[in-house]
């Protein structure tokens, strides 16, 4: 029986906890023993979307197998740093020097760095937190844009971004533990698209370019998004805008500085990408994205 503690602050945000919850959990249902524990400095905790938790005062013993994991909280306050006391943070720190895996999703990077534990250690956070992280724990080495890092040496101290990321990073466990077919094994039941590997981006092409606020270029998106493999003639990207050709090209570039061709381009690279990261060859990966051969993709891959 493996034990998982879930430190919880005040105002966590749930999905930084219910994402690695569910998949221990779900690893448990599938023949692998996992305990939860929820621990927190109070029994009553709030979290930052409202529903009230209980947690524990009183901490289980732990072995060097067991494994605890922070949940972020909400940031952006002053003292959003100063989260757990002297007597919690030892405890951290106490797992860690007998062996134990330590884990934070989103600020939850940032009590580990009250404790001491990211001293001289690779780590991340969400991508909004990174530089306030890397100011305030300067002996940290903050890796940027990636959805988590791992770090061995000496114990292991496991970091991921913000939110969703906290999934990705209980499948990883997963996998280091139990390989990486229970693994996606898990991922499939929890319904998640793919297990993304730690140095894969934290914001994807779809997400990045998003933030305009033309109607016109968001349906051709949503096309595009849909159906980037495919050959997409501008007229039908208009058609489906509302909008002339000449128009289309015109919001394009003012929304997104691109035209929608170089918009499908950095769908099929970012998707090729994925498929090499998790062992495709170029080949493979251009056919797979919609390329007729790999020379459009090595040229792309080149370019970035």
């Amino acid at each position: 029986m493996t034990t998982v503690v879930f430190l919880l602050a005040p105002h966590v945000h749930l999905l930084d906890l219910a994402g690695p919850a569910q998949a221990f959990s779900s690893a448990s249902d599938h023949g692998q023993h996992y305990e939860l524990r929820y621990v927190g400095e109070q029994e009553d905790v709030p979290t930052r979307q409202g529903v009230p938790l209980r947690a524990a005062t009183e901490w289980p013993a732990l072995t060097a197998d067991d494994l605890i994991v922070v949940p972020g909280w909400r940031a952006g306050t002053s003292d959003h740093r100063v989260k757990f006391g002297p007597r919690t943070l030892e405890r951290l720190r106490e797992h860690h020097r007998r062996g134990g895996t330590v884990a934070s999703v989103c600020a939850g990077a940032f009590a580990l760095g009250e404790a001491g534990l990211l001293d001289g250690r690779r780590c991340t956070t969400h991508h909004d937190l990174q530089d306030e992280l890397a100011t305030a724990y300067t002996a940290a080495v903050v890796v940027r844009d990636v959805l988590y890092v791992v770090d061995c040496r000496v114990g292991a101290v496991v970091t991921s971004a913000g939110i969703a990321s906290g999934i990705d990073l209980a499948l990883h466990l997963l996998a280091q533990r139990h390989g990486p077919a229970f693994a996606a094994r898990i991922a499939r039941e929890m319904v998640v698209y793919v297990r993304r590997n730690g140095d894969e981006k934290q914001e994807s092409a779809m997400l990045r370019h998003r933030t305009h606020v033309s109607d016109a270029v968001h349906r051709v998106q949503d096309v595009i998004d849909t159906r980037y493999a495919e050959s997409l003639p501008l007229a039908e990207l208009a058609a489906s805008g509302g909008v002339s050709e000449r128009t289309l090209t015109r919001l394009f570039g003012r929304a997104l500085g691109m035209t929608p061709l170089r918009y499908q381009q950095l769908l099929r690279l970012e998707r090729a990408e994925h498929l090499i990261g998790h062992g495709a060859t170029v080949e493979a990966a251009a056919r797979a994205v919609g390329f007729e051969d790999a020379r459009m993709l090595r040229r792309l891959r080149s370019r970035v």
